[in-house]
């Protein structure tokens, strides 16, 4: 007999949102990976991709990270005796390290907390926080205009 093969990890690595607004908006210093503890709903919710990280934020309070404004649909086919909160304040997993670093960091140093991605690794779902400093108006304008010029760049040099 063929032997059974097994079945692929779902989802393993893929991604489940970004926020390229935080891209626009911060200088990312260190990037984080933290897993998220969610209940049922949510799950299947990042399973489906309705989930908005646009304006989202991370905040510390009692020594602990917490995921503020973080949109999360619930699905039409959601189980009728719960009621989900779409925007509820999801605590967020770190080593006790990493944690004590950010903390610093942040209350010291003037930093801010931002989710960048969330994606699914090994099955579980997670959260990539980066440890930013907020742009000027001149600062933006300027990585744009480095933006286009590399474009602009590869199309040059493509042609010839």
């Amino acid at each position: 007999m063929a032997k059974k093969s097994k079945k692929k990890a779902r989802d393993s690595g893929s991604t489940i949102a970004l926020n390229k607004k935080a891209k626009h908006e911060y200088f990312i210093q260190e990037r984080y990976e933290a897993g998220i503890a969610l209940e049922g709903w949510e799950v299947k919710s990042l399973r489906n991709k309705s989930v908005q990280l646009s304006e989202s934020y991370v905040t510390i309070k009692r020594n602990e990270a917490f995921l503020f404004g973080c949109l999360m649909t619930p699905l039409a086919t959601a189980s009728t005796h719960i009621h989900p909160d779409p925007t509820r304040t999801r605590k967020l997993l770190l080593h006790r390290q990493e944690l004590d670093k950010l903390i610093g960091l942040v209350e010291r140093k003037g930093f801010t907390l931002v989710p960048t991605a969330m994606y699914w690794k090994k099955g579980l779902a997670k959260v990539e926080i980066g440890l930013a400093k907020g742009k000027q108006l001149h600062d933006k304008r300027a990585t744009d205009k480095d933006r286009d010029w590399q474009r602009d760049k590869q199309r040059i040099l493509k042609a010839h």
